[in-house]
């Protein structure tokens, strides 16, 4: 898998460091500490489950490249997509205290993830009492952001629900440094984005189309630049404070 240009090949155990540094401060022996930790690359292709419901995991995974979901299927078979991971965030960090997986993981783009095994980790934090803390707040700010998503789906109309996310993702690259100029890869199918805000693939498309006639966006494949930043905020009504991101990453 090559890297776009805008997805530089970092190594994992780096690109834990700077995703953690980004919203807690490490100290050198913990930012070594991370360095140390065991970590396997692995190369997906888009579409494949990382870990599924009813699980009972070993490890986690470190998104490296590419975007992942977290997803939930109805009895009817219609998905609900809960969550969208990107470069540095460890979407199954909870199995290291939950035995039983009760979401699903899959790659929604081409990805590389490390897995670091659950023994490693729980070492790890055992001889550096606040990395448990690190990845605690990990988990906060997920709790924090499937909030803001439930307020997203449930009170803003398809416009503001698409220039939210927009923003939300701008934020999340930027504090991993994968963004150029309010420029990131959006490696999300329409279908994806519809089963991620809760409308249809045709208003997903009417939507992006309204926002790239109002010049808040302008997309190439699957590369998104943001051009009017200030608008795009106020039409997605978005405050960044749900993301809890420290320094410079704020």
């Amino acid at each position: 898998m090559t890297a776009s240009p805008l997805f530089p090949s970092l190594s994992a155990n780096a690109l834990m460091n700077r995703k953690l540094s980004s919203m807690f401060p490490l100290t050198d022996e913990e930012a070594r500490a991370i360095r140390e930790l065991p970590i396997q690359d692995v190369e997906l292709k888009s579409g494949q489950d990382i870990v599924r419901l009813g699980e009972r995991p070993y490890q986690c995974c470190l998104i490296l490249q590419g975007f992942t979901c977290v997803y939930k299927l109805s009895v009817g078979g219609k998905r609900q997509i809960m969550a969208l991971h990107v470069p540095g965030d460890i979407p199954d960090l909870q199995s290291l205290h939950l035995e039983v997986m009760d979401i699903s993981i899959a790659s929604i783009s081409s990805c590389k993830v490390g897995f670091f095994q659950h023994e490693d980790a729980r070492r790890m934090c055992e001889l550096h009492p606040r990395l448990t803390a690190a990845f605690w707040r990990e988990t906060l700010i997920d709790a924090s952001i499937y909030r803001e998503w439930l307020l997203n789906i449930g009170q803003r109309d398809a416009y503001a629900r698409v220039a939210h996310l927009l923003c939300e993702l701008l934020i999340r690259l930027k504090a991993v440094g994968l963004v150029e100029d309010h420029t990131f890869e959006l490696p999300i199918t329409q279908e994806e984005m519809a089963d991620t805000i809760g409308i249809s693939a045709v208003h997903v498309s009417r939507t992006f189309q309204a926002l790239r006639n109002n010049g808040l966006i302008e997309t190439t494949r699957t590369r998104i630049h943001l051009p009017d930043w200030e608008r795009l905020k106020e039409a997605g009504e978005f405050d960044p404070l749900y993301l809890h991101l420290r320094g410079k990453s704020a």
